[in-house]
Order: C-alpha cells, then structure tokens, then sequence
C-alpha cells in the first residue's frame, strides 16, 4: 500500500499503547492519527479522523465490543482489528459479529501485527492461528435460510430504502447521514450479501420480503 495507513490505537494501559504506537511508526508505512484509553474516546476520535483501522483491546473501560459496534455502524469504510489477551472463544465470535475484522492476541511481534493489518486492509479476516479452529466451526454451522440476517440494522434500513427506488443521496437525507457513508454501507452490503450492484440488493430484499409475508400468512 502506496498510502499511509491512518490508525486509531485504543487500549487503556498506556504503556503497552506507548509500544503499539511506536511499533507502527518504526514500522514505517502508519500514520496515528489518535490514541484512547476508553471505548467513548475510541468512538469519538473514529468519528473524527475516519481512519482506515482502529486498533481495539476489549477489555478497556466502556467495552471494545461496544466500540467495534459503535464503530462499525458509524464509520462503515473503518477496518478493525482486536488487540486482545482474550482467548476465549465467546469473545472472538462475539468480536466478528460485532464488526471486526481481526483478531490478535497481545504478545505478537511487531512484524506479525503488521502483516494481520495488512491482511485486513487487504479485505481478509485475520484470526491469530491459534484462535482461527473457533471460528472456522462456527462458520461452519448451517446457515440462516435468510441472507438479511448477517446485516447490521442500519444496513437492513440501508437495503430496505434502497428496495423503495431511493438513491444513496435521498437515503443519506432520509437516515441522517452523508452520501459517501452510504456509499461505504453499499460496499459492505454487496460484499455480505454476495452480489455486484444495487439492483441485485433490490431484488434479494423483495424476494425475502415476500417469502417472510407467504410464511407469516401460511
């Protein structure tokens, strides 16, 4: 990657911060754009800077599986990786469900947290090796029969105005939210559901419109 990674470093032990934001730098190739101590100031400076990634413990006051939350609704484009000492596996599940995309254990060198991010920013998920069996059973498991059902409410609210023939502009208006944040939900939409254009959005939303109506009435 040509471009500077701009990244948000959250932890609330500010030594360990000190050396994550120092192993980036050095690294060469991060700009760090922010740090905080709390999932609130982890939000707030997202919000601001929009970065590429943000880096979360989940431990931290206020919650990073709050934060990823937060985050990933409010700032679709913004990659997020944990940066945890968690093993337990109800937290990594809890942590992709919640938005992320991966998932370090603390204690990892310098060059192997470089090259998780970098995966991610690729468009891969990242699972420290070790923790990576948890979440392959769990993708594993037969899936929901609707492919709504992975979304984000905002993004149900995306796909549903998008359904009603209103472009990213007039959704933007209707949802409070600029035109390039909905172009970001569109990203994300398509690639969840496995389609290429809006249309396709559009479509898939009907149909499964129809088949909740016929199974309700049935």
């Amino acid at each position: 990657m040509n471009d500077a990674i701009r990244t948000i470093v959250a932890d609330d032990h500010p030594l360990f911060r000190d050396g994550v934001v120092s192993s980036l730098r050095s690294s060469g190739g991060f700009v760090v754009v922010g740090e905080a101590p709390d999932a609130q100031t982890a939000l707030r400076l997202a919000c601001e800077h929009l970065p590429d990634l943000v880096l979360l413990d989940i431990t931290m006051p206020g919650g990073g599986l709050n934060a990823t939350r937060d985050i990933a609704t409010a700032c679709p484009a913004t990659k997020i990786v944990m940066l945890t000492v968690s093993e337990d596996e109800d937290d990594l599940l809890a942590a992709m469900k919640a938005g992320a995309s991966g998932y370090v254990l603390k204690g990892v060198t310098s060059r192997e947290l470089v090259g998780a991010i970098r995966h991610v920013l690729d468009g891969d998920v990242y699972v420290t090796p070790s923790l990576a069996g948890n979440l392959l059973r769990e993708m594993s498991r037969p899936r929901a029969s609707n492919p709504l059902d992975g979304l984000t409410p905002r993004e149900r609210e995306v796909i549903e105005l998008v359904a009603n023939g209103l472009s990213n502009f007039e959704i933007g208006q209707r949802l409070g939210l600029t035109e390039k944040t909905i172009k970001h939900y569109m990203t994300n939409i398509l690639g969840k559901l496995h389609v290429r254009s809006r249309v396709d959005v559009a479509l898939m939303a009907s149909r499964v419109g129809r088949e909740t109506t016929s199974d309700r009435s049935g």
